[in-house]
């Protein structure tokens, strides 16, 4: 893996961390395409730089998280569920589920059918909260456990929050802000957890690498945040079920023939 590798990452990671098109699933599809056998530092590696693109969201919302103690405290409601289940299931995660490209190819394109159904069914359901700080603690927990199925590459951790969200009465606009605060306590603590407990140690050489993706993952996710937000505020969510079928059916395709 080189820094032109990185850069290639740092792009997919960077657009797809905050849309409900799955990061990590999209990353596995790119270092596949680009022939990167999955060792532990390319795990580390995808796992590393989407601190990058939390980064840009610390830097536009971090203020919110850290100064709104109801906003704090519901954020961090919803964060525990996923900080058990990743803690439990790490070694799962990193080698069997993050190991084989298949999974996040079935996952985007099952996750494309429920977000177009649940978008159908939801899309005239009125919001009945448009505060973070009118989120109920049940709810924030419900977001949170729908978060931790993020866990299986290719479920996306947006999608599952937006959608579970929205169940809960949530308005667009309030749940994808949400998402986004809610990506940074769990991306950290994910990042952290796998420095922590990687096999393989990471040489000098790497860490420029790593270094690169992160801050190439921060520069995109800084315009991709951006142009979500603005996304939301005039269409739904269909598109990205049906991105996500194309893109499963294209890889299923190409994994077929190899």
């Amino acid at each position: 893996m080189d820094w032109i590798h990185a850069v290639i990452l740092g792009i997919v990671e960077g657009v797809s961390e905050f849309l409900p098109i799955s990061s990590t699933g999209h990353m596995m599809i790119a270092s596949h395409l680009m022939g990167l056998e999955p060792t532990p530092f390319l795990k580390t590696f995808e796992i590393a730089i989407q601190l990058g693109a939390i980064s840009a969201v610390a830097g536009m919302y971090g203020r919110v998280f850290l100064l709104d103690r109801e906003i704090a405290a519901r954020i961090m409601t919803a964060f525990l569920p996923t900080a058990m289940i990743g803690l439990v299931l790490y070694k799962i995660i990193k080698h069997v589920l993050l190991a084989h490209v298949w999974i996040p190819v079935a996952a985007l394109g099952i996750g494309g059918v429920l977000l177009i159904v649940f978008e159908r069914f939801l899309k005239s359901r009125p919001a009945t909260v448009n505060e973070i700080r009118q989120i109920r603690f049940a709810h924030a927990f419900m977001i949170g456990a729908a978060q931790s199925l993020a866990v299986i590459p290719g479920v996306s951790r947006s999608a599952a929050t937006i959608i579970s969200g929205l169940c809960c009465g949530v308005g667009r606009k309030t749940i994808v802000e949400f998402s986004f605060l809610l990506a940074i306590p769990t991306m950290l603590a994910a990042t952290v957890l796998d420095l922590l407990k990687t096999d393989a140690p990471i040489a000098p050489g790497q860490w420029m690498i790593l270094l690169t993706g992160f801050a190439v993952s921060w520069a995109v996710a800084v315009l991709a945040v951006r142009w979500f937000i603005r996304f939301i505020g005039r269409f739904d969510f269909t598109p990205f079920g049906v991105y996500r079928i194309m893109v499963a059916l294209l890889m299923a395709r190409v994994l077929w023939h190899q």
